[in-house]
């Protein structure tokens, strides 16, 4: 009987070892969760967030130079904006008080500078990659309601849909059109530039980008001239 008994009791003490020590560790990997950031050229520090297979900035890129250090043109006449045939940037309004909130407004030449506005190690993500995020987010018709950021101290009432259950943590910082009009669109829209160009026989160069606004969960993929002003969102090599 002694025999028998040392044999049920020794698994039930291994059991119960196993489960203390599992549980442990499953504690220890529930609380370790630290953030990651990236530095741009600038010194500006960004959180970032993993959506899927893909890391991106949660934040509005925000350098005022190239990857190389060499600046890049800071354009306030809005006249002067739509002649431009290379890289420039503008905070909304001409206010560098926006920046710390909605980043820059870039126009296309910029992002399409081979100085690189991304900081090592990321880039301006393509349409593609655009569209993988989007896709995994459930398509265009919802998943501006998992990127933006939820309530209504940025975006204006009713700010549809918004969850920011990504992550990506999406802000409306407006654009800059093209056609030489002043900064508008802040707390409404929020646009984004790929690195995805096209050509348009009679009219513009152009680039794909995405568009979120106030009023809905959509997600609008379109494209528009170098001179479109939009903010950048970097993605991870």
């Amino acid at each position: 009987m002694k025999k028998t008994n040392k044999f049920l009791i020794s698994p039930l003490l291994i059991m119960g070892a196993f489960l203390i020590l599992a549980s442990g560790c499953t504690k220890v990997e529930d609380t370790f969760n630290p953030a990651s950031t990236v530095k741009d050229i600038d010194g500006n520090v960004y959180t970032t967030v993993t959506i899927g297979t893909q890391v991106w900035m949660v934040e509005n890129l925000k350098t005022t130079k190239y990857r190389n250090g060499e600046s890049i043109a800071n354009e306030t006449d809005t006249t002067a904006w739509k002649d431009l045939k290379s890289g420039a940037y503008c905070w909304y309004n001409n206010d560098v008080k926006n920046k710390a909130t909605y980043g820059a407004i870039y126009n296309g030449y910029s992002v399409l500078d081979d100085r690189y506005l991304a900081p090592k190690g990321w880039h301006i993500p393509t349409k593609t990659e655009l569209t993988t995020l989007t896709n995994y987010l459930g398509g265009l018709s919802i998943a501006a309601g998992k990127m933006k950021e939820s309530g209504t101290t940025h975006w204006s009432t009713p700010n549809t849909g918004a969850t920011n259950s990504s992550g990506f943590k999406a802000l409306p910082g407006g654009y800059s059109e093209n056609l030489g009009y002043s900064t508008s669109g802040i707390n409404e829209y929020g646009t984004w530039w790929s690195s995805t160009t096209l050509l348009r026989i009679g009219y513009y160069d152009c680039a794909w980008f995405i568009e979120l606004d106030y009023s809905s969960a959509n997600v609008r993929l379109d494209n528009s001239p170098y001179n479109f002003g939009s903010s950048v969102r970097c993605i991870k090599d």
